[in-house]
């Protein structure tokens, strides 16, 4: 099989997992190709052993015929928990408000089984997007997601507990906060009076705040920045001022190298199809991160 580099594989939202069962690398991402329009095949897969040259696309999820969605299958994640590998995705159709479903599999390249019979853990009706994993400091599982601002104009951030085995929501969805509140995200939409929350992804940092990682459209275009929170996933959350990252790219996921470096992988360019992902090295300064350059140059 032909080795490829990042800059030939077209994903959007990237999402790396480092599994050291195996020593191995493994990407995911929304398909370039079908992210908008068209019928997805499913979700793919690529894996390395040094994050410069990739392998694949092996397919990892491939619907069934009776599976509820057959468009925009988005941004999916693969968290591992109690042995088994979890992947977070989202999902729409004509029929059904998008939402995130969880799905299964004893490896990271699947395949993958949808649970809850394939319906989004997020709420029935709700356009939805984006879920991500997180585990709180007693244990308890949480998947954080968008309301989209197609339904909501100033889009929304939730939480939301989940069953020990990830197969549903466990209670109602708790308010983080809004778009709006970051100060570097700008309107967007006809009349300039929406909002849009992405990607979130949480992280520990050093001096024990609660960070996430989320997207929006800024002065430059797509960007990301950090909400944080000094206690747990409820809050309060505040907004760093200035975005961790503001040149057109942003849906970031913070993993640790085999090696125990921390990086970071986002796409960019945002336009269509010249989207690709690309890994930055980043250092851990107290409360701040910091991107140091990129990974592999």
């Amino acid at each position: 099989m032909k080795s490829l580099n990042l800059s030939e594989i077209n994903l959007r939202d990237p999402f790396i997992l480092t599994d050291v069962r195996t020593g191995a690398y493994y990407l995911y991402g929304t398909d370039g190709a079908t992210a908008w329009s068209g019928t997805p095949a499913g979700f793919d897969v690529y894996v390395s052993r040094d994050l410069v040259n990739w392998e694949g696309p092996e397919p990892a999820f491939r619907p069934d015929e009776d599976f509820w969605s057959d468009r925009h299958y988005w941004a999916p994640e693969v968290h591992q928990w109690n042995g088994r590998c979890y992947m977070f995705a989202s999902f729409k159709s004509e029929q059904q408000a998008r939402g995130t479903s969880i799905l299964v599999s004893d490896s990271p390249v699947g395949p993958f089984i949808p649970l809850f019979g394939g319906k989004p853990v997020t709420p029935e009706g709700w356009e939805c997007l984006d879920g991500t994993l997180h585990v709180d400091d007693e244990g308890q599982p949480w998947m954080v997601f968008c309301r989209e601002w197609v339904e909501v104009k100033d889009g929304e951030m939730y939480a939301v507990r989940l069953a020990p085995d990830l197969s549903r929501a466990d209670g109602n969805p708790v308010l983080l906060f809004k778009a709006s509140d970051a100060p570097w995200a700008v309107a967007v939409g006809d009349n300039k009076d929406s909002y849009i929350t992405d990607g979130p992804y949480m992280h520990r940092l050093p001096d024990g705040q609660l960070a996430m990682l989320w997207s929006s459209a800024g002065e430059h275009g797509y960007t990301m920045g950090l909400a944080r929170s000094s206690g747990g996933i409820e809050g309060p959350w505040t907004q760093d001022a200035e975005p961790v990252f503001a040149k057109d790219g942003g849906h970031g996921m913070l993993f640790r190298t085999f090696e125990g470096e921390l990086c970071l992988t986002i796409h960019t360019p945002n336009a269509n199809p010249q989207e690709r992902p690309v890994i930055f090295k980043v250092k851990e300064e107290g409360s701040r991160l910091v991107i140091e350059g990129q990974a592999g140059q």
